[in-house]
């Protein structure tokens, strides 16, 4: 039986064009209902604590409405996400490492420094039946550090491949590729995301075959304006046969 990468849509973009200028117009509960009944295996959101995209109230509306795979990110030194996270109960959870008003994610966890920190946070979501994922660089001390955190899976931060893919892909995906293969050694489920496009991300889903969900949002939502939703959600998923 062949593996099928699963495609989860974020949706905050959504949300930044609601706010920009008030009221409900992208209604982003209809955008999340609508990935799943495009095709999209999952819906991710990222609230921050400043609500500048994703609200709080949104994600509790969201979960009510949608069947498919919820997946909430955000920094769980915050506990007001932590209590949102338990109150909730998406189907996964992907911790990182933001600092306060950081514009976009962009490094993974230090599993080493952080391990203990990270083992009693990610005990608290895995003991309320929440699967755990962690945001990691591409670096192969990371990845086994993450392992004894007792994570569920790892989300590989591919800001640094989509940077280096148009001058050569194979030197650009070749430290993912070895981290996932570090991953897969040691028994942790393997996510994706940041930067990847309809560019790019052929290539690294047929570099790593037995990847489980990537997470895409930005691109996503910008070749959604030229394409059409629906349609861009369909091309993704090509991406991922």
């Amino acid at each position: 039986m062949s593996h099928s990468t699963k495609l989860s849509i974020n949706i905050n973009k959504f949300a930044t064009l609601r706010n920009s200028r008030g009221g409900n117009n992208p209604d982003v509960l209809k955008a999340a209902i609508d990935a799943e009944r495009f095709g999209a295996d999952g819906v991710t959101v990222h609230p921050r604590p400043d609500e500048r995209h994703i609200r709080y109230q949104d994600v509790r509306d969201i979960r009510k409405k949608i069947t498919t795979e919820f997946n909430i990110e955000g920094n769980c030194s915050e506990q007001k996400f932590i209590d949102l996270v338990l109150e909730t109960r998406p189907h996964q959870v992907t911790l990182v490492p933001d600092a306060l008003g950081q514009l976009t994610s962009d490094h993974g966890w230090n599993t080493i420094e952080h391990q203990a920190y990270l083992t009693e946070m990610i005990g608290v979501f895995k003991k309320a039946g929440i699967r755990v994922s962690i945001f990691v660089d591409p670096v192969m001390e990371m990845v086994e550090g993450a392992a004894k955190t007792g994570t569920d899976r790892i989300e590989l931060y591919t800001e640094g491949y989509a940077r280096k893919f148009e001058n050569n892909k194979e030197k650009a995906v070749a430290p993912y590729v070895a981290a996932a293969q570090k991953a897969k050694e040691l028994g942790l489920g393997l996510n994706a995301g940041h930067d990847l496009d309809l560019y790019n991300l052929d290539f690294f889903s047929k570099s790593i075959p037995w990847l489980d969900e990537v997470s895409i949002g930005h691109a996503l939502v910008c070749d959604a304006l030229y394409l059409g939703y629906e349609n861009a959600v369909q091309l993704y998923k090509r991406q991922l046969a």
